[in-house]
């Protein structure tokens, strides 16, 4: 594990490479999180009827939860993206397209039964079909990150400061068509794209940080009030407002995830960054199990503290999947089989949201 991984900002083509960077672990790992509470939370108190004190949590993460995991997501993008397509689809389209495949399967699996009790098993069979061209459930980031991934190496010969532009008015236009990949591309791809973009100022941000600790702990406070008081008064649904609150959140979680870093404290979340998309693939079950089984004994009567410890057990539960699949054989869950791969394999290749 790096203990820097910074670099200076100089262009576009420069990035750690060689080994992880630790902040950007302690990111992921911030973003997975609130993307588990997120659902868990949300899931709750649908369920209940009511809300708890998570769910002051999961809106002041609103701006910024998915905006930042996006712009991680491109951060790493030139390291590869001159490489030939073949090599090039196989990382990015593939990959992510066999681990949609895989899990959307699964969680049909689970929902299969509740589905056809509702409507029909022919219904259960369209809707299966339905969810390769209509993003299903929680899978929808991984749909569309290979789009993403697409899209940027195509376009690479528009000038960028165009491409950029043209982004952050689709995300201030705030298209909906009710198709998930139309209104989540307009919406998030000027945070990905910037990723790419400005990752050389990305990490000069996070040296900068490491270097003046208490001076990001200032800036971090005064984010905290903004993004908070913002969003108790609706203004963070604003247009533009909404496209700053996403980058200024995207700054400060990459200023903490430095600062964690830098004093190497709570580990745990480095860990669950290293592997947030085996997390975001198999939450949804310990999730539902344990949102369903607290729910219905009451053993626990408030709703907040509910919430809280289905989103622990989410991101516990799947770890433990993650290992007993591992223990078990069933590796394919986690890993991409040599059968799925196009191009030829990577030495040690395991299952990683970007390079």
């Amino acid at each position: 594990m790096a203990r820097s991984g910074t670099i200076a900002a100089g262009g576009r083509s420069k990035a750690p490479s060689a080994v992880r960077v630790d902040w950007v672990d302690y990111a992921k790992g911030i973003c997975i999180v609130m993307v588990v509470m997120m659902h868990s939370v949300l899931g709750v108190e649908l369920a209940a009827g009511q809300t708890g004190f998570m769910h002051v949590a999961v809106a002041f993460a609103k701006p910024f939860r998915m905006p930042d995991f996006f712009l991680i997501s491109g951060l790493f993008l030139s390291l590869v993206i001159d490489r030939d397509w073949r090599t090039y689809l196989d990382r990015k389209v593939v990959h992510f397209a066999y681990f949609y495949v895989v899990w959307v399967t699964i969680q049909f699996g689970f929902k299969a039964p509740a589905f056809a009790a509702e409507t029909s098993w022919r219904d259960v069979g369209l809707l299966y079909l339905e969810s390769f061209i209509e993003p299903f459930g929680t899978l929808w980031f991984i749909y569309l990150l290979p789009i993403f991934f697409v899209v940027t190496k195509l376009t690479r010969k528009i000038p960028p400061l165009a491409i950029w532009l043209v982004a952050a008015a689709l995300e201030t236009a705030r298209v909906t068509t009710g198709w998930t990949v139309i209104d989540e591309f307009c919406a998030r791809f000027v945070y990905f794209y910037s990723g790419y973009l400005f990752a050389p100022y990305v990490f000069a941000l996070s040296d900068r940080a490491r270097k003046h600790p208490a001076f990001a702990l200032a800036a971090l406070a005064t984010w905290v009030l903004v993004n908070a008081g913002l969003v108790t008064f609706g203004a963070s649904e604003w247009k533009i407002v909404s496209l700053a609150l996403g980058f200024a959140g995207a700054c400060a979680i990459i200023t903490m995830g430095t600062l964690l870093a830098r004093a190497q404290w709570l580990n745990f979340l480095r860990f669950c960054g290293e592997h947030s998309i085996v997390i975001y693939l198999a939450f949804f079950l310990p999730m539902a199990a344990t949102r369903t089984l607290l729910l219905r004994t009451g053993v626990i009567a408030d709703i907040g503290t509910v919430s809280l410890v289905v989103t622990v057990l989410g991101v516990l539960g799947a770890l433990a999947i993650w290992q007993v699949a591992l223990r078990l054989n069933a590796s394919f869950l986690f890993e991409r089989p040599d059968a799925f791969w196009i191009a030829p394999k990577k030495a040690g290749a395991v299952l990683q949201a970007a390079e």
